[in-house]
């Protein structure tokens, strides 16, 4: 997807100029008539008399550009008109297999305040089908794109109380031509949004009404749709650029949608998002070829909340704040396995007053949440989440010092203890001390233990016991406990806990924040060793829906290790990323190893050989990465299951400089690892090497 749109969204927001506008009805009109309406024709094309009404011709009518005396008497008939006051509806009664509405062009922005979209109306739907509110039932109704067309949103929406219910959306993207002034989405939300492909060097966009919130959208409701895949689950042939936009609205409200397979971010705010409400929904495998992040919160956002949604195996951080203005509240989510393209923080907050709270967080190749330090950002609240394997800390707190890319997306580690009041102004957090245990391990008493250690003066001090081995730091596995640190800044805790418990710590201060962790702590027996708990066994945790609780069975007998005869490699041409015929049958049996044992998990290291300049070596791996990835996609193997890691030309198969070198170097190599810890043989393959 073209990323430079990006530069003129952020310019425009700014009030910097653009044209080529198309005028569209003003917002808030009265006296609209409001009408109950059926679609009973999936074509898509110019408005005419004729013996189905389309959904271009229901939204005309609602918003008021077209009479029900301009259809023909059957389409007049599957027009209602509803009492003054009621929002018009929009339901489907489309025939069987003729489900599927292909756009060819943009629909018309919806400026009818109330109206609802309503595409469980359609026969055939079963809302029963779910056992999870995070996945709503499949869809019937799926709005795409044509073949041959390329349309850039689904729906737009620029009207107060607007509900888009049950629908699958997919395929919307501008990949032949540059969208420099908003993203294309399945659902964009803004006030009279600008076109597509509008400049920002071009005269004032005045339609944006930027500087009239009480022009922007409000009350709208997306709920219980499939954005980003088809009703049958599959991956799309052309995937959605991002799902939902929210440019400019207020109180906009996303719950128990499933948002999957975008090439860029699941859920993106521009301008203004205040009051923005996800809640439930199931963001899975977003960020696929741009904008990584699954949320990616931007603008103002004052008073918005994410909560209980899965947020799982996207490329980039689960969520990202980036200079929002305005205060978020994250809970109760599930935010796992994200990060399988770029190494970032689970969560990454900027600015002030965020509360995260109640989350599991983990499966990150990076720490939990990070806190940027430019611009500063204090008073962040994390506390009562539960981390299981990270790259990094639960909690990072950045410094202004550490400004590279990584720095900013993936955390800078440890902070000394605070030696300055300068630290409090280039610290995330305000530098708040991570509390410090008196010592390494304490000597249980006869019921209890008693830890004592030292934190900022006046903070509380979460305990939390710590199960991973990482040392000096490990991820902060259960809540165990708040104290308060004394005006001195001591603290002390008497707890019931066993012989071998590992404990860590995280202080709050009201004022400036909470803090990175506490180094990791032991619970020593009376006699002074330190004896190995029994290991607890866990379930790792999945992106899949749920399924109905499987009919009790015998245990298997023990596992012995497992010997597979398949191959661990796919070459590629010079200079190319695309999978040949041959690779593809090599493939092919990598997927059926996949999905015939769940415990296998893989890294596709991407390879290239060492010709052409290295920063061009490393994108080309990414590419062949990328490529061979999504071809296992397309055969079924799940997103968290696999991760990319390119490294251009640093890791040769050889040093020669011949034909049969090079086409070695050029490749993707399978790292797979079983999760029951079994060894595994894996054999090399160059059935596909591909010459120059």
């Amino acid at each position: 997807m073209n990323q430079r749109w990006w530069i003129g969204y952020g310019a425009i927001a700014l009030g910097l100029p653009a044209v080529g506008l198309a005028i569209a009805p003003a917002l808030g009109q009265s006296a609209l008539a409001t009408y109950s309406m059926r679609v009973t024709s999936a074509e898509d094309g110019p408005v005419q008399p004729d013996q189905g009404l389309t959904l271009r011709e229901a939204i005309e009518l609602a918003n008021g550009s077209l009479i029900p005396e301009q259809l023909s008497e059957a389409e007049q008939a599957l027009v209602q008109p509803l009492p003054a006051g009621q929002g018009s509806r929009i339901g489907f009664d489309l025939s069987a297999g003729q489900t599927t509405i292909a756009l060819v062009d943009l629909l018309p922005e919806i400026v009818a305040p109330e109206l609802v979209i309503d595409g469980t109306t359609q026969a055939g739907y079963d809302a029963e089908v779910t056992y999870d509110p995070k996945f709503p039932a499949a869809p019937v109704v799926s709005l795409t794109v044509a073949e041959g067309s390329e349309v850039a949103r689904g729906l737009t929406i620029a009207a107060d109380g607007v509900t888009v219910r049950g629908l699958s959306l997919y395929g919307f993207r501008t990949s032949e031509r540059a969208t420099q002034t908003t993203p294309p989405s399945d659902i964009f939300i803004s006030a009279l949004a600008p076109p597509v492909d509008a400049s920002p060097l071009s005269p004032a966009l005045e339609l944006f009404r930027l500087d009239q919130p009480d022009l922007a959208p409000r009350g709208v409701v997306i709920e219980q749709n499939w954005l980003g895949l088809p009703p049958d689950g599959e991956f799309p042939t052309v995937p959605s650029a991002f799902g939902v936009t929210v440019f400019n609205a207020v109180e906009t409200t996303v719950r128990n949608n499933r948002i999957q397979n975008h090439d860029g971010s699941a859920i993106i705010t521009g301008f203004r998002a205040d009051g923005l409400q996800v809640s439930e929904n199931a963001i899975i495998g977003n960020g696929l070829a741009g904008m990584p992040d699954a949320i990616r919160l931007e603008g103002t956002i004052a008073a918005s909340a994410i909560t209980d949604n899965l947020i799982c195996a996207n490329d980039g951080s689960g969520i990202y704040l980036f200079k929002s203005e305005g205060a978020t509240q994250i809970s109760g989510n599930a935010i796992q396995y994200n990060g399988r393209r770029f190494e970032r923080a689970a969560v990454y907050l900027m600015g002030n007053d965020h509360q995260l709270s109640d989350n599991f967080i983990g499966y990150q190749p990076g720490p939990g949440v990070a806190v940027t330090a430019y611009p500063l950002s204090h008073r962040n609240q994390i506390r009562g989440n539960r981390y299981a394997e990270l790259d990094g800390l639960a909690i990072d707190l950045n410094t202004q010092g550490n400004t590279e890319v990584q720095d900013f997306q993936k955390g800078d580690g440890p902070n000394p203890p605070r030696n300055s009041h300068h630290r409090r102004r280039e610290t995330g957090n305000a530098a708040i001390n991570a509390p410090q245990f008196d010592a390494y391990s304490f000597a249980s008493g006869a019921a209890e233990v008693t830890l004592t250690g030292t934190a900022d003066p006046g903070s509380e001090v979460d305990l939390y016991r710590v199960t991973e081995d990482d040392f000096p730091y490990s991820p902060l596995t259960e809540p165990l406990g708040t104290v308060s640190a004394s005006p001195e800044g001591t603290f002390s805790a008497s707890l019931a806990l066993p012989p071998g418990t590992r404990v860590s710590a995280i202080a709050t201060d009201p004022e400036w924040g909470t803090s990175e962790p506490a180094a990791v702590a032991a619970v020593l027996a009376a006699d002074g060793t330190q004896p190995d708990l029994p290991a607890t066994p866990v379930e790792p945790p999945s992106c899949d829906p749920p399924t109905p609780p499987p009919a009790p069975v015998e245990p298997p007998p023990p596992l012995e290790p497992l010997r597979l005869e398949i191959p661990r490699n796919v070459h590629f041409a010079l200079d190319r990323s695309n999978i040949s015929a041959e690779s593809a049958g090599v493939l092919d049996q990598i997927a059926a190893a996949l999905l015939e044992y769940p415990f296998l998990t893989v890294e596709l290291h991407g390879h290239t050989d060492p010709r052409a300049s290295n920063a061009y070596n490393l994108a080309l791996s990414e590419r062949r990465s990328l490529a061979a990835r999504e071809y296992l996609i397309r055969k079924g193997v799940p997103l968290e299951r696999m991760r990319i890691v390119p490294f251009g030309e640093t890791q040769r198969r050889s040093q020669g400089s011949g034909r049969v070198d090079y086409a070695r170097d050029r490749r993707v190599e399978f790292i797979f690892t079983d999760v029951r810890g079994l060894d595994i043989i894996f054999v090399n393959q160059e059935a596909d090497l591909q010459l120059e």
